[in-house]
Formats: structure tokens, sequence, C-alpha cells
């Protein structure tokens, strides 16, 4: 019987429809043994006995993959593939899949309660009250404040519906064309340089590529308003996080929220850590309960696809791998 490692530890140990999934169609989930993001040995001791994975945020590097002779699928819970080796995959006949369409409706929720905790300061309301105190400091409104997005996909969009609830303006920057969303819900199609001038808040959504890594950088800050607010659920490696850190040590941003790091778990020597006016959360914006339900579902799904001869094409990273590929 086939097996599949069971990476992503939101996964591991639990009960769920995406087990069902794979049993049904004669294939063995098995829950992999390690920390809450797999480590390079971890993985090599596992691989060389499954023939699919469901991975979480593990990074599957070329030597990674050579201690995988049986591996054929990837399925990756979420969208964002930038730890996978996709050449390395591609030479060794390693169909990757993502599961587009399922949990930007977390991320974008995980947007506004990083906004909220910074802009009600919520975290030291919290602390002064735990520690006996009572201070009542005025919050910082949202509503007719500009929110920038920089990027305007599936995730950006689901972020754009909730600021105008919140009643706030937004402004995008992407080099997709203008459409009949951006009608519908009064968004400004800006310039980079327009967008970091005028607004408040700015949320990244664009992926990791040679083009975007490092993007914000002390250029990149220095030209966002004063007293502006910084929002990362996208990468990590987006932000040169020393910049990011000296913009809130000088207070030249309010604050940032930041869920995804260029290494995760951050390292001790993570310049972010510490810093002022700084919420940060452990890559958790697109797992809610319902998301990582309907992902490892997805998954499972594209998995079975595969050893029933079916190409999910939506899912799959790589499709110049269809030619001649077969479990």
């Amino acid at each position: 019987m086939p097996s599949v490692l069971i990476c992503q530890p939101m996964l591991r140990g639990r009960a769920g429809r995406f087990r069902d999934i794979l049993i049904e169609a004669g294939l063995d989930p098995v829950d992999a043994e390690g920390g809450n993001a797999l480590t390079a040995d971890e993985l090599r001791r596992a691989l060389p006995r499954v023939e699919a994975m469901i991975v979480g945020v593990e990074r599957l590097t070329a030597d990674v993959l050579d201690h995988a002779p049986r591996l054929r699928v990837a399925a990756r819970t979420g969208v964002g593939h930038d730890g996978i080796d996709l050449a390395a995959a591609r030479e060794r006949g390693v169909v990757v899949t993502i599961t587009p369409g399922v949990n930007h409706e977390s991320v974008a929720e995980h947007v506004f309660a990083l906004l909220l905790a910074l802009t009600r300061d919520l975290e030291r309301n919290s602390r002064v009250l735990h520690a006996g105190g009572w201070e009542r400091r005025e919050g910082v409104p949202i509503r007719g404040r500009t929110l920038g997005m920089y990027g305007s996909g599936r995730i950006a969009r689901a972020v754009a519906v909730r600021a105008r609830a919140f009643g706030m303006r937004v402004a995008a920057h992407d080099l997709a064309p203008p459409n009949e969303f951006d009608v519908r819900h009064e968004i400004a199609r800006v310039t980079p340089e327009q967008l970091l001038a005028v607004s408040d808040v700015v949320s990244l959504h664009v992926p990791l590529t040679d083009a975007t890594r490092g993007l914000v950088d002390a250029g990149f800050l220095a030209a966002m308003k004063p007293g502006a607010y910084l929002i990362n659920t996208a990468r990590g490696g987006l932000v040169v996080d020393a910049d990011l850190r000296a913009a809130l040590d000088s207070g030249r941003l309010a604050g940032a929220g930041v869920d995804v790091f260029q290494q995760e778990p951050p390292g001790p020597s993570c310049p972010l850590l510490g810093a002022p006016n700084l919420i940060l959360t452990p890559h958790v914006g697109g797992v809610d309960a319902l998301a990582i339900e309907e992902m490892a579902e997805t998954a499972a799904r594209c998995i079975v696809d595969l050893y029933q001869g079916r190409w999910p094409a939506r899912c799959v990273v790589d499709g110049s791998l269809r030619e001649g590929w077969s479990w």
C-alpha cells in the first residue's frame, strides 16, 4: 500500500476527511515524526519509504529529494511553493500541487487581526491589565484611512472587501490590468510610488520571486507615509528584516504586523525579535480551523487524482510533467 507522509503539523495525529479520502483510495497516511517544521534530517529519514507527502512549510531541496526515490507527489497545503525546488522536483518526476482558492479568506481575516491589534494597542492594554494596571489610551482609527495593497490577487481582493466594510479607502498596485472588481469596490490602481505615498497601511500580497525578494528595503520604507503601518502575511523574504527593524526603532513606522519570516521558525538572531510596535504571529494567517480542513482535503484529492490517473491541472504547479508522467 503506497504511503503518504503527513508533514503539516496541524494535521499530524488528527482525524479528518482528508485521511478518509486517502484510505478509501488505498493509500496509507503516515504521520511524520519531528518538530513543527520538519528539518532536512527528519525528512531524509522519513522520505525513502513514501510515495506522496502533504507538505507544510518544509523545505524540499534537491538534497532532500535525493532521499526520496519513491516520491511521486508533494502536495502543499497553501498556495506558496517557494520552499520547494521545482527544478529538482521536475528532474525527479515529482509533481508539486498547491491548494488555490481555499485559505484566502483566512489570510484576509488575519490581516485585520494584525492591523487592529496594532491600532488598538491590544497587546499592551492586555499586559497592563494583567499586571493590575488601568491605562486608557486612545486608539488609532482605521475608518477613513487608506489601505494600500501591494498585489491584487485572491487574498488581496478578500482584504479589500473587508477594508471597505471598515470604511477604508483602498488602493492597489499590480501588473495585472484593472478589472470589474476594482470598479465595484472603488479600488484605485496606482503606481508603487503613489501607493506608498498615500497609504496609511501597506499590506503585502505578492509571491516571493527573484524580482520581489527584498522588495521592502530601506528605500521602500522611507517612501511610506510617516506613521504608517506595514502588514506582511505573504512571504518573509519580501522584507529586509534589518531595514524594517530600523524603521520601527526610529519611529518612522507606527507599527508592523508580521506573520511570515525568512527562516521559519526565526532564529534568535532575527532582527525583528524584540522590535517595538511589532506584532508577530507564527505563520498562522492561512490556517484557521475551516481553512486547514479544506486545504487538507484538497491536497488529499490531488494525491488521489494523480494515483488514479487523473491530472488536477488547477492545482499542479509545473504542468510540463504531464506528458508521460505516471505513478
